[in-house]
């Protein structure tokens, strides 16, 4: 009988490797350089919103990654100072954002094993969104460029854009399995293209990554880490 599986898909930014932490270091070191040019009621919780809201809207003009985050730091700062911040500021958030682009890549635990041991029995894709040459950069240093088949790199991960992926890398999107830490980008849209998808929680998620789990969608799954898909992989066959 033919396998229900052929094509793993992996999200790449803290599902096989850190990535958010270095957002929340770069986010509080823009806390700190605006704290003496912003209204004293403004803390940094509420300075953190501002920058979200920033983040959400330049989406569709940045895409995701550190040059749009840096962009919109930049933005909220010159908002939140009724454009007074000091030119000095804003380099030090350029140099902010340049210092995320040589953070060095740590593999999550048991990325390596999991995308090995699928590897030799499945097609193994990544597919992750972000900025081009971070990407690459990420994975190069990794070490797990040779492991997979095909490495997609999109702008955003739609249910037309798995279908379209894993048709040209698979043998259909019903017969490949999307694995992620993002529930927004990695599970919901994959199974709503008619494909598996599977939830590996991390500690740091971006709010704008998060959604309602699809409890009882029989596609759906969750693992507490990566040292589990293989076994999860191998029972649906």
């Amino acid at each position: 009988m033919a396998s229900r599986l052929t094509t793993i898909g992996f999200d790449a930014d803290d599902t096989l490797w850190h990535n958010e932490r270095f957002f929340r270091i770069t986010q509080q070191r823009f806390a700190e350089l605006l704290a003496d040019h912003t209204p004293v009621d403004l803390d940094p919780e509420h300075l953190g919103e501002r920058l979200l809201a920033a983040e959400k809207r330049n989406l569709g003009r940045y895409g995701y990654g550190v040059k749009g985050f840096t962009l919109s730091m930049i933005e909220t700062a010159i908002e939140v100072t009724d454009a007074r911040v000091p030119a000095t500021v804003i380099h030090e958030l350029i140099e902010a954002g340049q210092m995320m682009l040589s953070f060095p890549i740590e593999l999550l635990p048991h990325a390596r094993d999991a995308v090995a041991e699928l590897a030799d029995k499945y097609r193994v894709v990544l597919v992750t969104k972000g900025d081009l040459l971070d990407q690459e950069r990420k994975l190069a240093q990794s070490g797990l460029g040779d492991l997979f088949d095909a490495v997609e790199i999109v702008s955003e991960k739609t249910p037309e854009v798995y279908r379209e992926i894993f048709g040209h890398r698979g043998d259909g999107v019903a017969r490949a399995m999307m694995v992620g830490n993002s529930m927004r980008s990695d599970v919901t849209p994959m199974i709503a293209a008619g494909g598996w998808g599977t939830y590996v929680p991390h500690d740091l998620t971006w709010e704008l990554e998060q959604d309602k789990a699809p409890e009882g969608d029989p596609n759906f799954h969750q693992i507490q880490d990566l040292s589990e898909l293989a076994g999860l992989v191998a029972s649906i066959g």
